[in-house]
């Protein structure tokens, strides 16, 4: 699969979903500008089955290559991103996966009785991060317990394998072309910046500042009926050169660290 129908169909899945990613997006091009990919991301789990390695597939075939490996103690996740070889305006990809043994019982359990349901069709095909939720529906009460251990296992558990954010790429933008005019922008339009950290993550110095808003909060059919989650987010991220005046393409843990909890729950 080509690299642009690869996106394509992502970005078709994922602003479907968070009708907030299709109103930005659009505000941006209202005013003018380009709206370049930055990066996306996914979430999985540690398991061999469905692991990073798994899930990055699909983008080695396509020409992608590991550029980076981020550790997060505290959130218990591990992370790699990859680039696509010889095109440096190519979105980059970041995939991230919850380690299982450093979880609890319950939560072990809830995560491998969901993923021993998914088929082997689904594992064995390249097209898995396109699977969503690949198991039978959610429980609204393990949703909650997972969640107070970890967000990113309960947000995992309830949608599965797709998109959880793309990103604007600032660097690419004319007019909203600093941090601090996108947050004012998105903020004038309605929208709530993720404070985790400051509204802005990462310093010029560090050649990387992103931002983000919180997930769209959507309905969704859980065993005990319909309830309102946080779904995905629309991240934003300013890349800066460094002493060889090359753009820096990497990811800092400590921000990205913060950028996860774009979806943690809230209500509006």
């Amino acid at each position: 699969m080509k690299t642009q129908e690869i996106f394509d169909r992502l970005w078709n899945d994922y602003s479907n979903q968070n009708p907030s990613a299709k109103k930005i997006k659009q505000l941006f091009e209202n005013e003018g500008e380009n709206v370049i990919n930055d990066h996306i991301a996914f979430r999985t789990y540690n398991d061999p089955r469905i692991n990073v390695d798994v899930l990055s597939k699909i983008f080695i075939k396509a020409g992608y290559v590991e550029k980076g490996q981020y550790h997060f103690e505290e959130k218990k996740l591990f992370a790699k991103h990859y680039e696509l070889e010889n095109d440096p305006m190519a979105p980059r990809i970041f995939i991230s996966e919850l380690q299982l043994e450093k979880c609890s019982d319950y939560l072990q359990f809830k995560v491998k009785e969901k993923i021993d349901e998914i088929t082997d069709s689904v594992l064995n095909s390249d097209e898995i991060i396109f699977s969503g939720t690949s198991w039978s529906k959610p429980s609204y009460e393990v949703y909650t317990k997972l969640r107070e251990e970890s967000e990113y296992a309960a947000w995992l558990y309830v949608y599965g394998f797709r998109t959880n954010h793309f990103t604007v790429s600032v660097t690419h933008l004319k007019k909203l072309n600093a941090m601090e005019k996108v947050n004012e922008f998105l903020k004038s339009n309605g929208f709530i910046i993720n404070s985790s950290g400051g509204e802005i993550k990462g310093t010029p110095s560090e050649l990387l500042e992103q931002s983000s808003i919180m997930a769209d909060i959507v309905k969704v059919d859980f065993e005990e009926g319909p309830y309102a989650i946080p779904a995905c987010y629309y991240e934003f991220a300013k890349r800066y050169k460094d002493e060889n005046g090359q753009l820096y393409s990497g990811f800092i843990a400590k921000s990205a660290d913060k950028i996860f909890e774009s979806t943690n729950f809230y209500e509006k």
